[in-house]
C-alpha cells in the first residue's frame, strides 16, 4: 500500500471569507474535503508573514527554530536592513561564481522522509532557494530574486519626458516617433572596471491600424506582437558578461499605451528555468525539464508584478491579467507532476491569493483611504472571485485522491484592511530612544538605512515589519545598553510606551501590545531574533519607512499605496485556515503540527526539533 499526502497551499486565504463563502455554497471543493474531514481555524506563527509561518509548516517548530523572522533582518555591526531568506557570498577569485546561501535553518519535513527513502515533490515552497538535495523533485519559491538580485524590479519605457522614476523599477525614455530602439537591461557585470549594466538591444514599431506593437529583441522569439492592453508571451533574453560567458533571462512586455505617445513595461527579468543563473531546482536539471514539458514559467519568489501596480505603471486590469498569467503556470505545474505522483509527499504552493489580496483590498474596505468608488462596483469581488479560481483547480486535486490520499489544504495567515501605517522609528525619536544627528527631526527625506542616527545616544531602533532591536554593547556595532536592568528598563519603557497607543485621527487604538522574543520563541536561533516585537491592531502596521530604516514625518498617516491588505498585525487577529480529508483529533491547529502529521502519516519518525504534535 503506497500511502500519498498532498498538500496544496493556498497563501492568505481569510478564514471569515472562507467560511462565508462556504456558507453560500461558493467553494464546493472546499466544501467536499470538509465533508468528508474537518475544517478549522489554523493558528500561525509570529509574525503572521509568508516565509516565517511556512518555514514553520516544513520545519514543525517556532521560528526560533528555523531563523527566519521576517522578510527583512539587519546587519548588527552595521544597523543596515538586508533581506533575511538567502545571502550571497561573494567568490574570493574572480573566476569562482557567487554563492548563494538558504537562511532557513531547522530540519524540514522532507529530509526524514529522504531518509527514510519516501519521495517528495515540493513546488515553490518559500524559503527553498537554493534548493537542498532531496529524495525527489524541489522548485524553489519566495526568496528567489529576479537577474539583478532584487525581489522584483521592473522596467517602464515612455517617451513622455516629465515622467519621473518610482521605487524598485528602472526607468527608460524612448525618442519620438512610431519607430523606436531601446535596451533590455540584464545583471551587473561587476568584473568590468567600473562594474556596469549587461544589456540587450531592442527595437519597437507601434502598429495603429492593429492595435498592437511590434518588438524585435533579438531574443527567442526575436519578434513579438503585443495588443494595446495586453500582455506578451515569455521572451528569452541572452545578457552577455564576456565573449565566452552570458546569462539567459526571461520577461513579460506589458504595452500600457500606443498614442498619444507610445509607453510600455518590461516586468522583472526572471532566471531562466533552463539556464538559471543560480540553481532554482533540485535537481539542478529538473526546472529545465519541467519548463519542456510545460512551457517557460516564472522563477521569481514573488511573481505576481505588485510593483508594477503600486507604481501606477500597471492598472488593476493589466495585474489581474498577470495574476491569471502565474497561477496559470503554477495550474499546469500542479497538474503535470500529479498526473506522475504515486508515493510520499506533493507540495504545492499557490501565492497569487496572497498577492491578489494586498492589491485589491482597498475596493472591499470603503473606509480605506484608497477606497475609489467609481471603481468598486467593478472590483469590489475580485477576491472572493480568485478564492473562487483557487477553490476550481481543486477539482483536479480531487480527482487524484484514494482511499490511501491524506489531503490537506492550508493558508498560512489571515489577511485584513491596512488603512493606517505607523512610524516605529519616529516614535522611537519622540520618546527619546532614538537620537538623530545636527538636531535633525524625522522626515522620509532622511532615506534608507539609518543614515541620520546618533548611535551614541541611541537605545532602540526598528528595522522590518515589527520588529525592535535595543542597542546592545557587544552585538550591535556601536551599543550602548548593558544587557539586564539597563536593557529592560528600555524594553519596559517600549512596551508600556506603545500598549494601547491611540490614533488620535481615527480615535481607535493602533497597537495591542509588543511581546518580546523570549514570551514567543525558544530553539537554537532565537537570539537572531527582534528583541521586541510589535502587534498591531486590524487595520495598522508597520509604516513603509520604519520597514527599511527610515523614518515618516509623521507618526501615523494613511496607508495611500495601492497595497492595502495586510497581515502584519497581531497573529491572533489573522488565523489561516485548514482543510483535512480526514478528522483530526482536535480542532485548535497550529501550523507547527502539519510536519509532524504529514510525517505520522506517512510512517516515518517525527525529529526531536519539531513540536508540533500530529493532528491524526
Amino acid at each position: 500500500m503506497r500511502k500519498k499526502v498532498i498538500v496544496i497551499g493556498l497563501d492568505g486565504l481569510e478564514p471569515s471569507i472562507v467560511e462565508a463563502m462556504l456558507g453560500r455554497g461558493e467553494l464546493p471543493n472546499l466544501a467536499r474535503i470538509r465533508q468528508s474531514g474537518v475544517y478549522a481555524r489554523l493558528q500561525t506563527t509570529y509574525p503572521a508573514q509568508t516565509p516565517v509561518a511556512w518555514s514553520s509548516f516544513v520545519t514543525g517548530t517556532n521560528p526560533g527554530g528555523h531563523g527566519i523572522f521576517d522578510f527583512i533582518c539587519r546587519d548588527p555591526q552595521t544597523y543596515q536592513p538586508d533581506a533575511a531568506l538567502s545571502r550571497f557570498e561573494r567568490p574570493k577569485s574572480m573566476l569562482a561564481q557567487p554563492r548563494v546561501v538558504n537562511q532557513r535553518k531547522g530540519v524540514p519535513l522532507w529530509q526524514p522522509l529522504s531518509q527514510a527513502g519516501v519521495p517528495s515533490t515540493v513546488l515553490r515552497c518559500p524559503c527553498t532557494f537554493p534548493p537542498e538535495a532531496l529524495n525527489g523533485r524541489m522548485l524553489a519559491g519566495v526568496g528567489v530574486p529576479d537577474l539583478r538580485g532584487s525581489q522584483s524590479k521592473g522596467t517602464f519605457y515612455t517617451q513622455d519626458r516629465a515622467v519621473t522614476a518610482q521605487e524598485h523599477e528602472q526607468l527608460i525614455f524612448l525618442d519620438s516617433g512610431s519607430d523606436v530602439t531601446s535596451r533590455v537591461i540584464g545583471p551587473r557585470n561587476t568584473r568590468l572596471s567600473p562594474p556596469g549594466d549587461t544589456f540587450c538591444e531592442m527595437r519597437a514599431r507601434v502598429d495603429k491600424a492593429g492595435g498592437k506593437l511590434l518588438i524585435e529583441t533579438g531574443g527567442t522569439p526575436a519578434k513579438i506582437e503585443v495588443a494595446a492592453k495586453g500582455w506578451s508571451e515569455w521572451v528569452r533574453f541572452k545578457f552577455k558578461f564576456s565573449m565566452l560567458q552570458s546569462v539567459s533571462g526571461i520577461a513579460r512586455f506589458y504595452v500600457r499605451q500606443l498614442e498619444p505617445h507610445l509607453e510600455f513595461y518590461l516586468s522583472a527579468v526572471n532566471f531562466d528555468p533552463a539556464a538559471p543563473m543560480f540553481p532554482v531546482s533540485s535537481p539542478g536539471d529538473y526546472a529545465r525539464e519541467l519548463s519542456e514539458r510545460i512551457g517557460l514559467f516564472s522563477t521569481l519568489g514573488m511573481a505576481e508584478d505588485h510593483n508594477g501596480l503600486n507604481n501606477g505603471r500597471l492598472d488593476e486590469s493589466a495585474y489581474l491579467q498577470h495574476c491569471e498569467l502565474v497561477i496559470g503556470e503554477r495550474e499546469r505545474m500542479m497538474r503535470f507532476e500529479l498526473d506522475r505522483f504515486t508515493e510520499g509527499l506533493f507540495f504545492m504552493l499557490f501565492d497569487t491569493p496572497d498577492r491578489v489580496q494586498h492589491m485589491m483590498w482597498r475596493f472591499r474596505d470603503s473606509q480605506h483611504p484608497g477606497f475609489e468608488r467609481d471603481l468598486a462596483p467593478e472590483l469590489a469581488t475580485r477576491i472572493e472571485e480568485h478564492y473562487q479560481r483557487c477553490d476550481a483547480l481543486l477539482a483536479s486535486v480531487l480527482d487524484k485522491e484514494d482511499e490511501n490520499t491524506l489531503l490537506i489544504v492550508l493558508s498560512d495567515h489571515g489577511f485584513g484592511s491596512f488603512r493606517r501605517a505607523f512610524d516605529t522609528n519616529t516614535w522611537l525619536w519622540q520618546s527619546g530612544l532614538l537620537a538623530l544627528k545636527d538636531g535633525r527631526k524625522p522626515d522620509a527625506d532622511l532615506g534608507e538605512g539609518f543614515p541620520a542616527v546618533d548611535w551614541s545616544k541611541t537605545h532602540a531602533y526598528a528595522v522590518g515589519l515589527g520588529g525592535i532591536y535595543l542597542n546592545l554593547k557587544g552585538r550591535e556595532g556601536a551599543g550602548i545598553l548593558e544587557e539586564g536592568t539597563e536593557a529592560d528598563r528600555v524594553r519596559r519603557a517600549i512596551q508600556t510606551g506603545l500598549a494601547g497607543l491611540p490614533d488620535v485621527q481615527t480615535q481607535r487604538p493602533a497597537i495591542r501590545s509588543v511581546s518580546r522574543r523570549e514570551e514567543l520563541y525558544s530553539g537554537p536561533f532565537m537570539d537572531q531574533a527582534p528583541d521586541l516585537l510589535v502587534n498591531f491592531h486590524s487595520g495598522f502596521r508597520v509604516s513603509w519607512h520604519s520597514a527599511v530604516g527610515g523614518f515618516a514625518h509623521d507618526l501615523l498617516e494613511d496607508n495611500t499605496r495601492r497595497w492595502s491588505g495586510d497581515h502584519i498585525v497581531d497573529p491572533d487577529a489573522v488565523p489561516g485556515i485548514l482543510f483535512m480529508n480526514r478528522p483530526a483529533q482536535h480542532n485548535h491547529a497550529r501550523i507547527t503540527d502539519l510536519a509532524p502529521t504529514i510525517l505520522n502519516y506517512l510512517g516515518v519518525p517525527v525529529p526531536e526539533s519539531m513540536e508540533g504534535r500530529s493532528l491524526l
